[in-house]
């Protein structure tokens, strides 16, 4: 990923200094990405797939074209000069839900969380659809989800779909809950994949919501 983004500075003919203010980024930051120091976080994928209209695809993979189809980029930007200008076509996002939402609920209608706090992201094409995203807190579904870690997230009818065995994100009515869910009568038994946490029963009518993992991006592969 790191020869692609030096890729696309190339292409676009912007140095350091106005890559990291088109991307919004501190230049000393984006400096010890570009030489190997400091890793390639979600926070700038998202941040270079937006401000400069690359296809998220491309930059994860190397595979498709560099830019969204319908990104144009000027014949400044194509001979290398500094006043590259790139007009982006809008594309379908999904909301990815605050850390700050952890604690609270996605669908109490007093402590809810509102599209209004989410930040709206391009669609990871890659993944099954889904609804929203959100980052993992915590350890307790390590190893496989390490806290950081965004998983993708399709909304469900806890009645009728649930895969047990599998991790699902609950809407409770003591907050958030990212854990693998078994049927227990009238409960839920959520567990989690690290064995220093103990499974636990959540009544059926404390949940709001729930939504089934359908993806995830590791921290460590960025």
């Amino acid at each position: 990923m790191l020869l692609r983004i030096k890729k696309i500075m190339t292409i676009t003919g912007l140095n350091q200094t106005q890559f990291s203010e088109k991307i919004n980024m501190r230049q000393n930051n984006l400096s010890e990405i570009l030489s190997g120091k400091r890793s390639i976080g979600p926070g700038v994928i998202n941040k270079i797939v937006i401000s400069l209209g690359v296809d998220l695809n491309w930059l994860i993979t190397g595979e498709g074209n560099m830019f969204k189809s319908g990104v144009i980029l000027s014949k400044e930007g194509i001979i290398g000069r500094a006043a590259t200008e790139i007009l982006e076509v809008k594309e379908e996002t999904r909301p990815r839900i605050p850390l700050t939402a952890a604690a609270g609920s996605l669908s109490n209608m007093e402590n809810g969380v509102t599209l209004a706090d989410c930040e709206q992201l391009p669609i990871i094409h890659q993944f099954p659809s889904y609804d929203f995203t959100m980052f993992i807190k915590g350890d307790s579904m390590s190893p496989r989800y390490e806290s950081g870690d965004e998983i993708a997230c399709r909304k469900i009818d806890q009645a009728r779909f649930v895969q047990w065995g599998k991790p699902h994100v609950l809407d409770t009515t003591q907050g958030i809950i990212i854990k693998k869910v078994y049927e227990d009568g009238n409960k839920l038994r959520c567990v989690s994949y690290n064995p220093n946490y103990a499974d636990f029963s959540i009544p059926k009518e404390d949940i709001y919501s729930m939504s089934l993992v359908v993806g995830s991006l590791n921290i460590s592969e960025m």
